[in-house]
């Protein structure tokens, strides 16, 4: 009996390789697409992308991080870091219950 494979896309294969599509560009246009690392530079492209990518790019770090990574880095960065408009769909579509709130200032001891 033979089994069912899905063919290999470009997306999955890109990805499999360790660099990040070059569908890329746009959003991450501040960045050198061939120097980016998808593990080390996790952050910066999930948050980039969440803010400015469509949904083919939200379906790519959805398979290539899992829903859940995506709501722990959506969990710890700061709530600025997220565009206003699209906070609550990101919310919706990763779950995040809470966005981190970056501390007002510092309290000072009299002198």
């Amino acid at each position: 009996m033979k089994t069912f494979r899905r063919p290999k896309t470009k997306a999955s294969t890109t990805a499999a390789r360790g660099k990040v599509p070059r569908y890329f560009g746009p959003i991450l246009w501040a960045y050198n697409l061939a120097t980016l690392d998808p593990r080390r530079d996790k952050k910066t492209i999930i948050i980039q992308t969440i803010n400015y990518g469509d949904l083919k790019h939200w379906r790519w770090i959805s398979r290539q991080y899992g829903k859940r990574t995506v709501r722990q880095v959506l969990s710890q960065v700061p709530v600025t870091e997220l565009r206003e408009q699209v906070r609550p769909l990101a919310a919706t579509v990763w779950g995040v219950k809470h966005f981190s709130h970056a501390p007002r200032g510092s309290r000072r001891k009299n002198a």
